[in-house]
């Protein structure tokens, strides 16, 4: 069996390792085994924060609503609540937005959550029967 080369396909390999550790400290850039180390280690952390900053911002998003709530006088479940009651819908990121920027609106959406509330139609309480066991008599 002949002998295959390391050629143009293994070269193009490598090049594009090594061009996409360009910046990494030590041998990290310069190597080709530590830069494929480095860069598959990069690649997972690149697809594991992406995923975190979603959660990241929405976080923020909700900090800042709630933060705008409190000074409204509302907590952020029940203003969430009343504007799911009245039949709102807008997301965490605009209702971020308009609680920074649009002071105004926000307010406006605070008074129509708490017509929310007070519209809200009450939740049907069933009457649960519990029953216990009685010790019986054993004679």
């Amino acid at each position: 069996m002949p002998r295959v080369k390391g050629g143009y396909t293994t070269r193009r390999r490598r090049k594009a390792v090594l061009k996409l550790a360009k910046g990494y400290y030590g041998s990290k850039h310069t190597l080709y085994k530590t830069a494929h180390e480095q860069v598959m280690r990069s690649m997972q952390y690149a697809f594991r924060d992406r995923k975190a900053r979603k959660r990241e911002f929405r976080r923020l998003w909700i900090q800042r609503i709630n933060a705008a709530c409190q000074l409204n006088g509302i907590k952020y479940s029940r203003f969430i609540n009343g504007l799911a009651n009245a039949n709102i819908t807008i997301n965490r990121k605009m209702l971020a937005e308009m609680a920074v920027n649009d002071q105004a609106g926000f307010k406006a959406l605070v008074d129509l959550a708490k017509k929310g509330l007070e519209n809200a139609p009450a939740k049907e309480v069933e009457n649960v029967v519990v029953l216990t066991k009685t010790a019986k008599a054993s004679k």
